[in-house]
């Protein structure tokens, strides 16, 4: 059954580029919005896909959250020195009572 599933998608997915050729961008892109992504093809192979720009800024996103992921656990396998959170604060200084009331700030 989920096969069938899949394979019944994945072929609602293909556009055939003829279908551009005959000026059909306009309900193409329509089907775009509705369904998510349209793999295009020409000479019955995958040339490029289309996708809603929400769905693809979502996409690329998540793979920038991935590779900050993957790098974190690299630095982390090589033994990197780290300081916790409360020895930086010490080396600077400051206690987290001087921090309260501060809006918290999210660093990339």
């Amino acid at each position: 059954m989920v096969n069938e599933y899949m394979f019944k998608n994945l072929m609602d997915s293909l556009v055939p580029i003829t279908r551009f050729n005959k000026g059909e961008a306009s309900r193409i892109f329509d089907e775009v919005s509705r369904s998510g992504t349209k793999i295009v093809l020409k000479n019955n192979t995958p040339a490029c896909v289309l996708m809603d720009p929400k769905q693809y800024e979502e996409m690329l996103e998540q793979l920038e959250d991935y590779s900050l992921i993957v790098e974190s656990i690299k630095r982390l396998d090589h033994n990197e020195d780290t300081a916790d959170f409360s020895e930086v604060l010490c080396s600077l200084g400051i206690s987290e009572e001087q921090l309260e009331g501060f809006e918290q700030v999210e660093l990339d």
